[in-house]
């Protein structure tokens, strides 16, 4: 029996996560429309009685973006890195909270710590979401899954849903199968009746453009894909992605769960469901903008780095691919930092045309441990100070 044939690669993804995180502190609020985007002003206020009185999104101003919203939001309409404002006009008496990553990174190392608890094999891919290499355990796929959600909600209180499959592409499709609280496990057998009708968007690397210009030749699922002979992807997509395209829609990867390395660089992009334009849209850049250097600065402590260098990247309507950086005087890992450098970057590309995508990359990254011993001829307490 081949390699291939007998791994069995867990992919664990935590519910709603920086909602539930929320609703563990307010429970309340379950079963409620609730969104995070507000700043600590937004915060709960006690009443005379002891009760709490929260913000409504309809008492949101600004250019941020939803963090992320509860499954009753999102059935309103709303989703996560949605503009507030827009948000707003879609579910206006929705619960609206403060941003709290210190709570979401107190979360996600309990849940990553009982992930570990079952298999020692596990790849970090985000804040609420890991890899787990299970073909070595014992135990049956059904019961593995259970043990890792049991794990979880015991470390947490809070549900994940899990896909077992042969590989990592295959694992991450159907833990998204079944949320939430989900289980699902295929085997390369199960690929034309429970992958083949999934869109094609659906799997990670598919985006807008890619699904446009598949759509134009009558595909739309990954079975539709699959009927289409690799040359005629490569001759139609190039030679890289064609290839990619032709593999992945016949359920192929091959990549390791990587347990451990050190990362080059750290980024969040977005394309957006239209090209936007630099005046007429400018408060839906701003927002997302600034939600992606958040989102790059909780990735740098959640995973104890600091950035010499922040980039910006921008593709515009034509496609043409802009990027600049900027290397910091002082390293940092906060988000508004990050947010004025890549600013700075911005103020070097000239924004004549409309843009399809926006993305931020810190890099030169340096472990903070290591800062700190590193630190020679100065007060350590007073280099914090300068830092600040």
């Amino acid at each position: 029996m081949s390699e291939a044939s007998t791994r069995r690669i867990a992919h664990i993804d935590m519910d709603a996560f920086f909602a539930s995180c929320e609703l563990s502190q307010y429970p309340e609020l379950r079963g409620l429309p609730m969104v995070v985007a507000g700043r600590a002003s937004h915060s709960p206020k006690i009443r005379p009685d002891g009760t709490r009185e929260f913000s409504r999104l309809r008492d949101y101003a600004g250019r941020g973006v939803l963090t992320t919203a509860t499954y009753e939001a999102r059935a309103l309409g709303v989703h996560s890195a949605m503009p507030a404002m827009q948000a707003a006009r879609l579910a206006p008496n929705a619960i609206l909270l403060p941003v709290n990553f210190e709570l979401y990174r107190r979360y996600s190392r309990l849940f990553k710590e009982a992930v570990h608890s079952i298999s020692p094999l596990v790849q970090d891919v985000g804040i609420d979401e890991v890899y787990a290499d299970v073909s070595a355990l014992e135990a049956d796929s059904a019961t593995i899954a259970q043990q890792l959600k049991a794990a979880v909600f015991a470390a947490t209180n809070l549900t994940c849903s899990v896909g077992i499959a042969p590989n990592k592409l295959l694992a991450k499709l159907c833990s998204d199968m079944q949320k939430p609280d989900g289980t699902t496990i295929i085997t390369m057998a199960d690929l034309p009746v429970r992958i083949w009708p999934m869109p094609a968007s659906k799997i990670n690397g598919i985006g807008p453009k890619a699904n446009a210009k598949l759509a134009t030749f009558g595909i739309t699922t990954i079975g539709e894909l699959a009927t289409y002979p690799e040359p005629w992807l490569v001759q139609h997509f190039g030679q890289s992605y064609g290839h990619w395209l032709y593999r992945v829609s016949h359920g192929l990867d091959d990549r390791p769960v990587v347990i451990e390395r050190q990362p080059v660089s750290m980024s969040r992009e977005t394309t957006f469901e239209r090209n936007l334009h630099p005046v007429r849209d400018r408060d839906e850049l701003r927002a997302a903008f600034t939600h992606l250097c958040e989102r790059v600065a909780d990735d740098l402590q959640r995973k104890g780095y600091l950035c010499r260098k922040v980039g910006l990247k921008l593709r515009f309507d034509d496609f043409k691919t802009v990027t600049r950086d900027l290397t910091l005087p002082e390293p940092v890992a906060e988000a508004k930092p990050l947010r004025h450098a890549a600013g700075q970057c911005l103020k070097r590309i000239d924004l004549g045309r409309t843009i399809r995508l926006l993305g931020v990359k810190a890099s030169g990254l340096l472990r903070a441990s290591e800062l700190t011993s590193a630190i020679t001829g100065k007060d350590e307490a007073q280099f914090m100070l300068d830092f600040d």
